[in-house]
């Protein structure tokens, strides 16, 4: 329920909501006997508009929405025709398809629309139906072409948020790549170089032992114990530093999910796992990357589980979030992507609907 309430007070709906009042008080006297039809066409119109976000989440289902939309505004037009104030209802309806539809699809329902308002004016003897009806294009134009361009800027400021939280994990599974290599130059300097001295060291130290008049020497002895231990205690930072502790899976993920207002990460990834292959980590990435955008533009989601676990030789990743599929499971563009990715990987990949009705992603990568 809260999230139909968010998504019906948007600026937009707002502004129509307090669009339509107007309208209702300057056709009140208009509408006479007609009034219980009117305020029942403007009350249907008001609530279809503010909840089409929310319940409209197929095309069709939308397209049809504004059908009936369309219906209820020229329906409202034709009980109150002489006021002047009606087609208004006109403008806020373009100005919402202009946010949903390409300019040529609106161009087409205005003309259509338009052509419906002079026939009712005409009917209900306007003086100047042709007049009105072009001085309220210009409005129309006007609202579709704003509501157009903000969109647009809309998806644009969407598309560059996702493409910096792709950089920002990339960077993050980079960083790692370089950290690892680092500590494996490290630990092979410490090897070949310090190593191989103290070597040297401990042999000169036995050669100088077997000497009559140096043996049993107090000091010597310590130096020899002392030699003893450093070679130990190199070797065990050098297994340390070569220790593949793996790319760090998390902080990437955070980071691409980070700028999507929904669905939120909630990661479970478990202790054991370990994944030193960037093009494993990479692959595991865009996967999860495409699944929330599936979530956010087809299962209107809150929340997408990613629970990340090994078993043996393979890493076993499962995606489910809280929304429910609109349509059949069909595997667009990006799921055949995710697919030949991992594949490319060594992965593979199941899709399914859960029991509730979301998208349930299963995959499995080598360790």
């Amino acid at each position: 329920m809260r999230g139909y309430l968010q998504a019906a007070l948007q600026p937009l709906n707002l502004a129509a909501l307090l669009t339509l009042g107007t309208v209702a008080l300057s056709i009140h006297g208009e509408l006479g006997d007609a009034r219980p039809l009117g305020w029942t066409l403007l009350a249907a119109f008001s609530l279809l508009f503010l909840l089409l976000e929310p319940i409209a989440a197929r095309p069709w289902l939308r397209a049809a929405c504004y059908g009936v939309l369309a219906l209820l505004a020229l329906g409202v037009v034709a009980l109150a025709p002489r006021t002047g104030t009606s087609p208004v209802i006109l403008v806020i309806l373009l100005a919402a398809l202009a946010m949903d539809y390409p300019p040529g699809r609106v161009l087409l329902v205005a003309a259509a629309l338009n052509i419906a308002l002079y026939l009712l004016l005409a009917a209900a003897s306007h003086p100047a139906p042709g007049l009105k009806v072009t001085l309220y294009l210009g409005f129309q134009a006007f609202a579709a072409l704003v509501a157009h361009y903000a969109r647009s800027a809309e998806r644009a400021r969407d598309r560059l948020a996702l493409v910096n939280a792709d950089l920002l994990a990339t960077r993050a599974l980079l960083a790692d790549s370089a950290r690892d290599a680092e500590r494996l130059r490290v630990a092979r300097e410490l090897h070949d170089v310090a190593g191989h001295k103290l070597t040297a060291l401990t042999l000169n130290l036995r050669a100088l032992a077997a000497e009559p008049g140096l043996a049993g020497h107090a000091g010597l002895d310590v130096a020899r114990q002392l030699a003893g231990e450093l070679m130990g205690d190199l070797r065990q930072v050098v297994q340390q530093l070569r220790e593949d502790r793996g790319l760090d899976l998390a902080t990437a993920l955070h980071a691409l999910a980070a700028p999507m207002p929904r669905p939120a990460l909630r990661l479970d990834i478990a202790d054991d796992v370990r994944i030193g292959d960037p093009q494993v980590a990479e692959a595991l990435l865009r996967m999860v990357q495409e699944a929330l955008t599936n979530s956010a533009r087809h299962g209107q989601a809150r929340h997408l589980d990613v629970a990340i676990r090994r078993e043996g030789s393979r890493i076993v990743v499962c995606i489910e979030d809280d929304g429910r599929l609109q349509a059949p499971l069909r595997e667009g563009n990006g799921l055949a992507g995710m697919r030949e990715r991992l594949a490319e990987a060594g992965g593979s990949l199941a899709l399914s609907a859960s029991p509730r009705g979301a998208l349930k992603i299963d995959a499995s990568l080598p360790a």
